[in-house]
């Protein structure tokens, strides 16, 4: 689970530093038109922007902090998965590797890079990166996973 979670954080870590290696701030470059582009934004909130306009230095903290305990339960469910729980082995690790991700840019610049940018119709969904995909999915994943099993015991 440990090379799963390691894959995430090398690909959100290499397409972050292609992006600002080869984009401008606030650059966009169409993919699939009104559908998908790569625009190179930086986040300094949480999920859509949340937070953004609050301090450096509170922001720094919070996210530290709040990273650090998200990594510690996700330690916490996985120590306490079954061995023969790859769903849920699987899930962990890639929430995992996408928050120890995001958690590298915001030490590191403390924002987030984002580059994934999806419209349709009008609406355009906030850019995001590989990290939060990866957390997404995992999410996803687990929650379906954790409602789909058994109960152990008498019901």
């Amino acid at each position: 689970m440990a090379l799963i979670a390691l894959t995430v954080v090398v690909l959100d870590q290499l397409t972050k530093w292609l992006v600002t290696g080869s984009m401008r701030l606030h650059e966009s470059i169409p993919v699939i038109p009104d559908l998908f582009s790569l625009t190179y934004i930086r986040n300094s909130g949480a999920a859509f922007g949340i937070l953004a306009g609050s301090h450096a230095g509170f922001r720094l903290v919070f996210f530290g902090l709040t990273s650090v305990l998200a990594l510690a339960l996700l330690g916490t469910i996985y120590a306490r998965l079954s061995p023969a729980d790859w769903v849920g082995q699987v899930s962990v690790a890639s929430i995992f590797g996408g928050a120890v991700g995001n958690l590298i840019d915001r030490i590191r610049a403390g924002e987030v890079i984002d580059f994934l940018d999806f419209s349709l119709w009008g609406h355009h969904w906030p850019a995001f990166n590989v990290a939060d995909a990866a957390i997404t999915v995992g999410v996803c994943f687990l929650i379906v996973h954790f409602f789909q099993q058994k109960p152990e015991g008498p019901t």
